[in-house]
């Protein structure tokens, strides 16, 4: 039965490597929009009007691009990564948004959701113990 023994000394193993496969994809998925320019910016910011935010689109779209691109090396070292979790996780919620008000079938969406579920769920846990957060903002040690 080891197969289905909890192996909780493998977790942080297991959360390095999600967190740096993960935030590589989304790293190569953030940069060709954050290099794109001002007209890129402007076409991903201007789906923020879905939810009533109707100026400033080229800022909007900057932010998310660097959210996907930025975030995900933040992500993928474990640097001030709640935070970039958040971002990634707004910018997940904002692409499904899109998608559903765009019609698109569940193939289309499915990806953005899984992956506002994945930031979700990874906000809570933690980056684990091999990130640069762990190095430096290690937990208190308790005493008793």
């Amino acid at each position: 039965m080891a197969l289905f023994a909890n192996r909780y000394r493998t977790h942080d193993l297991g959360l390095l490597l999600l967190r740096v496969g993960i935030g590589v994809m989304f790293t190569l998925h953030g940069y060709p929009k954050l290099t794109g320019g001002m007209e890129a910016w402007t076409q991903v910011g201007g789906t923020m009007k879905l939810i009533g935010i109707n100026f400033a689109p080229a800022f909007w779209g900057f932010l998310a691009a660097a959210a996907e691109a930025v975030g995900g090396q933040l992500l993928a070292i474990g640097l001030f990564f709640r935070v970039a979790c958040v971002f990634l996780l707004g910018t997940m919620i904002m692409a499904t948004i899109m998608h559903l008000s765009s019609g698109d079938d569940f193939n289309a969406y499915s990806h953005a959701l899984e992956s506002a579920i994945l930031f979700l769920s990874l906000a809570f846990i933690g980056p684990g113990r091999y990130s640069v957060d762990q190095l430096l903002f290690p937990a208190p040690r308790r005493l008793y």
